[in-house]
């Protein structure tokens, strides 16, 4: 069984399906998560602000936003009973699978587990995969939860997962 699970989360409902199974393994395994919210430098690069503002606005910006996601997930587990702390990570330099890859091993993590939207074909090129990236460097097992577009979460995720 699965005691230390990684969970990047980004607030989309993809990330919350990911959470959901990473709350319901740890609570079946009496284990416990660690939530981890990636800023990327290259996202504050080639970011464009129609108003003017500067990069140290956006990067204050991103951080704030990172934070409240990562509040929002941390209350989720909380709310469910699962041991879980969180971390902001800033990726100067790096790409998300060496900041998620690093941080699993600083974690000690046994497992990740984390949304994808399943993008194919021009969005896929254009848009990257980093649930791919991730993948293909891991050092420990990865679980991946596809996004169901016909069946959005519409429940608050902790009442969904107490119920399961």
């Amino acid at each position: 069984m699965y005691k230390r699970i990684l969970v990047p989360v980004d607030g989309s409902q993809t990330s919350n399906r990911a959470l959901v199974a990473a709350l319901q393994m740890a609570r079946d395994a009496g284990g416990s998560i660690r939530l981890i919210h990636v800023i990327e430098e290259l996202a504050q690069v080639i970011a464009y602000d129609p108003y003017g503002a500067y990069p140290g606005d956006l990067s204050k910006i991103m951080r704030e936003n990172g934070q409240q996601i990562l509040g929002k997930a941390l209350d989720i587990a909380r709310s469910a009973g699962i041991s879980a702390d969180q971390r902001l990570v800033e990726a100067a330099g790096q790409r998300l699978a060496e900041a998620v890859n690093k941080e699993a091993a600083a974690y000690g993590a046994d497992l990740i587990v984390l949304g994808t939207h399943g993008r194919r074909g021009i969005g896929r090129v254009l848009l990257g995969s980093g649930a791919e990236q991730i993948i293909r460097s891991a050092l420990v097992p990865v679980l991946v939860i596809r996004a169901d577009e016909d069946n959005p979460i519409e429940a608050p995720v902790a009442k969904q997962l107490a119920t399961a």
